[in-house]
């Protein structure tokens, strides 16, 4: 096993060989797609499996995504957190949204590679998607009281209590959740991943109601 699979192994034993092998090769991917497309910042290259791959699958930590359900991801950039949320979800559908064409190609492509039949990737904008979704999930995008807006008109409203928005987000949040006036529950990825990199990241759920 080598890097990847051995740090996500320890936090997901659940993980089969198969997720493993696609993740290894996710970050093979990642590394020939950055030389040509920069989706990822030069010098975080080395650190993607924490700081972008494990970074992802935080999400995973305080929810499971039920079997069928549809979760959006926006602003995706590269695909994080969404390529690495569908392979650890391979019974949930999942729609990768970013208004950079040439960032969604590189996420059709890795997809294409990777063999994940459950991602759609569009270059559109939230707030233009018709849509809806259980879930919607997003990485450091813009302040809340931005980001809502765009996505609020997007869920199912399915009345379960784990729908709405898992934001991946870094630092002291309540000023942020004060301006957006939004209920919201933190969890500090430091409870679940033991790398420094994670002592300020948090998911902040947005539930429907």
């Amino acid at each position: 096993m080598t890097a990847i699979s051995t740090l996500l192994s320890g936090y997901f034993p659940e993980l089969t060989e198969d997720q493993l092998q696609k993740y290894e090769q996710m970050g093979e991917l990642y590394k020939e797609w950055n030389q040509k497309i920069n989706v990822i910042s030069r010098k975080d290259m080395d650190q993607l499996g924490v700081h972008h791959i494990l970074h992802s699958l935080g999400i995973a930590k305080v929810v499971q995504f039920p079997e069928h359900t549809a979760v959006m991801d926006v602003g995706t950039g590269g695909g994080l957190p969404g390529l690495p949320l569908a392979v650890m979800f391979p019974d949930v559908k999942f729609h990768l949204v970013d208004s950079i064409g040439k960032k969604i190609h590189v996420v059709q492509e890795i997809a294409r590679e990777l063999h994940l039949q459950n991602v759609t990737a569009s270059h559109i904008r939230a707030e233009q998607v018709r849509d809806k979704y259980d879930f919607i999930v997003s990485r450091a995008v813009t302040r809340l009281a931005n980001f809502w807006p765009w996505i609020m008109n997007s869920f199912k409203k399915t009345g379960s209590p784990i729908e709405g928005l898992y934001y991946l987000k870094g630092g002291d949040l309540d000023e942020e959740i004060a301006e957006s006036g939004l209920i919201t529950k933190q969890f500090n990825l430091s409870d679940y991943f033991s790398e420094e990199f994670f002592d300020t990241k948090k998911v902040v759920h947005v539930p429907l109601k």
